[in-house]
């Protein structure tokens, strides 16, 4: 029965949620006592000593061949050592396990804005990844309640409203696919983590159904949420809201009365921190905390409105506060912000409200509630879909210095709304932050990215003025990295998209390419008609009217000062190798030579010249980068992209032949993206 009262809990405690400022009013108060500001510093302290003296127990076994055994959920193998995060393919499901493997250190990221796998499982508290090569031995759990649970809820619901309820009730989004990036789009990412909103909801209906215990009900509840952290899951924003909803609890019991917001906040991590040092890594927790502390400062010092006006003001208001300090981190991480989000969450978090009450219900009435929660979760789907669609403020990564400039513009704006300064100061403090951080993006940056696609070829070349020039793509399973690259990188369009030949490992991923950026120019070599990928590229082109400049030995280009002279093909070339654009790039007197997957009969007919950089062809295999080449051209630096491969790339008769001419060379299966200044 506990399911069905956190369900009538939810659908009650909505009713508070119709303004997202509920919650705050719940706690409200501003500022720090002084118990609260020497337990923070005593929690950084401990985190401090803790993160440098712990031990990590799989330090002798890293690299090692080791079989392990313990209970395998969510892709964590939890053992008699501790945690490891498993590595299989497929995926295995959950149960008792005795793996074999190769024990690693977990990687970071391998281009800009990838997947920093290693700071993702230090939040987490782990520090290894076992690549499983072998089951040994597997045993299924035993009868779990939350499986049958969770089967309940699901019962009767189409897939993507059960991915969606899934989500929201038990914080389980690995079935959401492109629906979370629809949320995300729409500026509402956030109402798909587990946090205040559901805690909010069940607390409150929880003090009120429980009255007749008296102040032992705030007990009870306490019981109830630390019931339902139980069941979903420790996620490190629904932990924060737990434990701040039970400090607030605990005061009222204790008869001390509402907890101020700020000190619960600094509680709660303090409390966070002491149980979980790891947690300060986590992304989550650094969003959760930044959000709510952006909410306590501003919120009580805006004013007040009459009517619905408030009730629409308080609504943007909160969204705007929340993003006030976690702004600089979503732009880094995610590379983009939804302009229309106030919007979104003003149409779409009531909605949420009563869904998330369902979901609960459902937990034990299960398929009675298929129809109410289908026909709902359909329209917030349809609205957060449509939604996805409006403007969008990109970004790229953000280094430490504009993090620093971003909190002092911020800081001044926050003492002129206590009155600590007056607006003037403040604003001329703040233009000041403002003028440090543009003129820190002079002088402007030519560099050039070997972009790591696997077992193929992307280069960016980025010229001042934001000319963006992109040389090949790899292949369309790579799209996703490669896009992810150019968006940290803060790519907006491309002034020219070259294909140097249809390999599906250089152009695949193109056509993606033109449909996702503006591309000024597509620069490609001659037409191969009847080829799938070249017509599929062309294609691309002259359905975005994308003007296209056949290129061969001869042609050149200027761009921003930049000289483009192409070296090949000839024209006469049959074979599809042979038939890749080669040219050299000059920029302020550096040369970069590409040479596609040009084989060595191919390379005694390039204009010999000095460079200093040479894309080395066809990802380092022996019928490519001859003696004759590196004799004509005496690069100093060999870029090599390129991946696992069954090839047996890069050549290890090349990779002799560089060394013998003293090459530096770099390659992205090893060192993951290579950036090179061309200045």
């Amino acid at each position: 029965m506990i399911p069905l009262a956190l369900g009538l809990g939810a659908l009650l405690g909505a009713l508070s949620q119709l303004t997202p400022l509920a919650f705050v009013g719940l706690l409200g108060g501003l500022w720090l006592s002084q118990i609260a500001r020497w337990l923070g510093l005593l929690a950084y302290m401990l985190v401090i000593l803790h993160l440098n003296w712990a031990k990590d127990p799989w330090t002798p076994q890293i690299g090692q061949w080791v079989r392990l055994e313990g209970t395998l959920q969510e892709g964590f193998l939890h053992t008699s050592q501790g945690r490891v995060y498993v590595h299989y393919f497929p995926r295995l499901r959950d149960g008792f396990y005795t793996l074999e493997g190769h024990l690693l250190r977990p990687v970071t990221k391998r281009n800009p804005g990838g997947f920093d796998q290693q700071t993702w499982l230090r939040g987490l508290g782990v520090t290894a990844v076992l690549r499983a090569g072998r089951v040994v031995r597997y045993e299924s759990l035993p009868y779990n309640p939350s499986l049958h649970l969770k089967n309940q809820l699901l019962a009767g619901l189409s897939p993507s409203v059960a991915a969606l309820i899934s989500a929201l009730t038990l914080g389980e989004r690995r079935d959401l696919g492109e629906t979370y990036g629809e949320f995300q789009r729409a500026g509402l990412a956030h109402a798909l983590a587990l946090s205040g909103l559901h805690v909010g909801i069940l607390t409150s209906f929880f003090v009120l159904l429980l009255y007749w215990l008296g102040v032992w009900r705030y007990l009870v509840t306490i019981a109830l949420l630390l019931l339902y952290l139980w069941l979903v899951g420790p996620q490190p924003s629904l932990v924060r809201a737990v434990i701040m909803a039970s400090l607030v609890l605990l005061g009222l019991f204790m008869g001390r009365g509402r907890v101020t917001l700020l000190s619960a906040l600094a509680l709660a991590l303090f409390v966070q921190l002491v149980l979980e040092p790891h947690a300060i890594f986590s992304l989550s927790a650094q969003l959760s905390y930044l959000a709510v502390l952006g909410m306590a400062l501003v919120l009580p010092r805006i004013p007040r409105l009459e009517g619905w006006k408030q009730w629409v003001w308080s609504s943007v208001a909160v969204t705007l506060a929340a993003q006030l300090l976690i702004l600089p981190l979503i732009l880094h991480h995610f590379h983009q912000l939804p302009l229309i989000s106030p919007i979104a969450n003003l149409l779409v978090l009531p909605l949420l409200s009563v869904i998330v009450p369902l979901g609960f219900l459902k937990l034990v009435l299960g398929g009675l509630l298929a129809i109410p929660t289908e026909i709902l979760g359909t329209f917030i789907l349809n609205i957060v879909g449509w939604l996805s669609n409006g403007p969008m403020l990109h970004w790229g990564e953000i280094s430490p210095l504009g993090f620093g400039l971003y909190y002092l513009g911020v800081f001044p704006l926050l003492l002129g709304l206590y009155g600590y300064l007056g607006w003037p100061h403040a604003g001329g403090l703040t233009a000041t932050a403002v003028l440090a951080s543009v003129l820190s993006q002079y002088p402007p940056r030519a560099e050039l990215w070997q972009l790591d696609v696997g077992q193929g070829d992307a280069i960016l070349v980025r010229l001042p003025g934001r000319v963006e020039i992109l040389v090949d793509g790899g292949r369309g399973w790579a799209y996703p990295r490669l896009e992810q690259a150019l968006r940290a990188l803060a790519v907006d369009d491309l002034d020219l998209l070259i294909a140097t030949h249809p390999d599906g490992d250089h152009v695949e991923a193109l056509p993606k390419i033109i449909e996702n950026f503006p591309v000024g120019t597509l620069v490609s070599g001659p037409r191969v008609r009847g080829d799938a990928l070249d017509d599929a590229l062309h294609r691309s082109a002259e359905l975005r009217g994308v003007p296209v400049l056949f290129a061969r030995a001869g042609t050149e280009l200027m761009l921003a000062g930049a000289h483009l002279r192409f070296l090949g093909p000839q024209g006469l070339e049959v074979e599809d190798n042979a038939r890749s654009l080669v040219f050299v790039l000059e920029y302020n007197g550096r040369k970069v030579l590409f040479t596609g997957d040009a084989p060595a009969s191919a390379e005694i007919y390039w204009e010999a010249q000095p460079v200093d950089i040479l894309k080395v062809g066809h990802h380092g295999s022996e019928t490519s980068t001859s003696t004759h080449l590196l004799q004509n051209f005496q690069p100093k630096v060999a870029l090599i992209g390129v991946g696992n491969n069954p090839y047996g790339h890069p050549s290890g008769a090349v990779l002799e032949r560089l060394n013998q001419y003293g090459l530096q060379v770099r390659r992205t299966d090893v060192e993951g993206a290579i950036r090179i200044p061309l200045r």
